[in-house]
């Protein structure tokens, strides 16, 4: 083999910004293979032009991209490595604005407290009979989801057709966000002595749910887009536990007014979350 094509670890090292250490470790996972090992000393070897490919690979893990999807965007070609780090960028924007969210939100707590900023009242809610699709999913299929399943639960009561007894609504059994996965329904309330849905799509159901107590607030606009609507969770969340009330069910989100857009100004939501009275001592 003609070495004087190659670079030997060290000063492969200094070219490409890897440690020697990085370097047999990209070695052993695949990633980044010598063009030559001296099989009486095990010395490494690189080809000249392998510095380019160590320098990616530097950058992807400046990135936090695993290793194994390092040598797999790799080896893919420049247009999947190209889609794959504006997907990484997108990702990385999101949780930008979800950080930013979260601290905005936390200086609001220390200097106002959330009661300033979400007003919670209690109102009456009444028995209901709902058509239901479910998932189990995390923030970033939530909107998809929601959309697909509204489309088709209005194509079924469209079928009926059923008379609608107060707006679409969601419950969340748990926490959904961008880390988090749970049981999240999509709920359309209509007329139980009317007309009644019939050859229900696999997955949907009908389900009645008992009169109950709800502590509210409302949000509107930008503060009713993901994260920042999050506070408005906290905020009933806190003055439940506040007022010693017991949490009697997975939350709710309303939709009062809903433009199909989540950041539209005209969207007006209710945070509804079934409590019950106070326990005795």
């Amino acid at each position: 083999m003609d070495r004087r094509n190659l670079l030997p670890i060290g000063q492969f090292s200094q070219a490409s910004g890897l440690s020697i250490t990085a370097l047999r470790h990209y070695d052993a996972s695949g990633a980044l293979v010598p063009a030559f090992v001296d099989p009486v000393s095990g010395y490494r070897y690189f080809r000249r032009d392998q510095v380019r490919t160590a320098q990616s690979i530097r950058a992807l893990r400046q990135l936090d991209i695993p290793v194994e999807e390092v040598r797999r965007l790799l080896g893919g070609g420049e247009e999947e490595l190209a889609a794959a780090l504006r997907a990484h960028l997108r990702a990385a924007e999101r949780r930008l604005e979800v950080q930013r969210s979260v601290v905005h939100s936390l200086l609001s707590r220390l200097t106002e407290g959330a009661g300033m900023t979400h007003r919670v009242t209690v109102r009456q809610g009444t028995a209901e009979r709902i058509l239901v699709r479910g998932a189990t999913l995390d923030n970033s299929g939530l909107h998809a989801f929601l959309r697909a399943a509204y489309q088709e639960m209005y194509e079924v009561a469209g079928r009926g057709p059923l008379a609608f007894t107060g707006p679409a609504f969601v419950r969340f059994h748990g926490v959904c966000d961008d880390e988090n996965e749970t049981l999240v329904e999509a709920c359309l309330p209509f007329w139980e002595d009317g007309a009644q849905p019939t050859d229900l799509p696999e997955g949907m159901t009908v389900r009645d749910l008992p009169e109950n107590t709800l502590a509210c607030t409302t949000v509107e606009g930008t503060a009713a887009a993901y994260p920042q609507i999050l506070g408005a969770y906290d905020a009933v969340a806190d003055w439940i536990t506040d007022h010693g009330f017991s949490f009697a069910g997975p939350v709710r989100l309303v939709y009062r007014r809903w433009t199909g857009t989540p950041d539209h100004p005209d969207n007006h939501l209710e945070i509804a979350w079934p409590i019950d009275e106070p326990a005795g001592d």
